[in-house]
């Protein structure tokens, strides 16, 4: 069987979270490392005088395995993945405690 394109999925999931929220006041920004396999959706805005800036998704690639290291969507990257085809064990949610990851059903780590 052929090995998915992890990093190109990944693009995808990432470039649909900032499709899918034109119409909020926060910009979104896309910041792909295809080199490190490191992958960021972070939003930048002002709110009256205050700046707003913060990662809404973190996402790596570590020996063959997708890790979320912080995920802020309703939707969840994790599920997004795998409708796209990516086997739960080949996903790893970083941002759940190494003791609580072998009851969500994906990878451990």
């Amino acid at each position: 069987m052929e090995r998915m394109n992890y990093p190109e999925l990944v693009k995808t999931v990432l470039t649909r979270n900032t499709e899918n929220h034109r119409l909020e006041v926060t910009e979104k920004e896309l910041i792909f490392d295809s080199e490190r396999n490191s992958y960021l959706v972070v939003h930048v805005a002002w709110n009256n005088n205050e700046r707003a800036y913060g990662t809404i998704i973190h996402v790596d690639i570590r020996d063959g395995k997708i890790w979320i290291q912080r995920d802020l969507t309703e939707e969840g990257v994790a599920s997004a993945l795998v409708e796209l085809g990516v086997p739960k064990t080949d996903i790893v949610l970083g941002f759940k405690s190494p003791f609580l990851r072998e009851f969500t059903g994906f990878a451990v780590g």
